[in-house]
């Protein structure tokens, strides 16, 4: 069994405001993030399926161009290859995503 403490794992800075810690298995990636105030990550797509939950905060997500704020207990699908973007609510958020298959780009 694989153990990973995630306060002490160095963060990725994908983009200003906003914290990434990645774990990867041999077929999925779990994604920690955390984001400040305001804080985006830009439009983008990937061929992998992605699911997430809000655990703290709210973000607003666009996927295939429909906008949704996700709050805290609530989560959220994004297909395969679907253009998605998110922004970070009014207050800190925390969010925690899965890929699959494996997030190479991440390693």
């Amino acid at each position: 069994m694989n153990h990973f403490v995630l306060k002490d794992m160095t963060p990725r800075v994908p983009g200003p405001g906003v914290e990434m810690r990645v774990i990867h298995g041999d077929k999925m990636t779990m994604a920690f993030f955390r984001l400040q105030t305001g804080s985006a990550i830009p439009e983008h797509a990937h061929a992998h399926e992605q699911m997430g939950t809000v655990l703290r905060g709210t973000i607003e997500l666009v996927v295939a161009g429909e906008k949704r704020v996700v709050r805290s207990g609530e989560a959220y699908h994004i297909p395969s290859n679907a253009i998605h973007s998110g922004r970070c609510g009014d207050a800190l958020s925390e969010v925690i995503e899965v890929f699959s298959p494996v997030r190479e780009d991440l390693k």
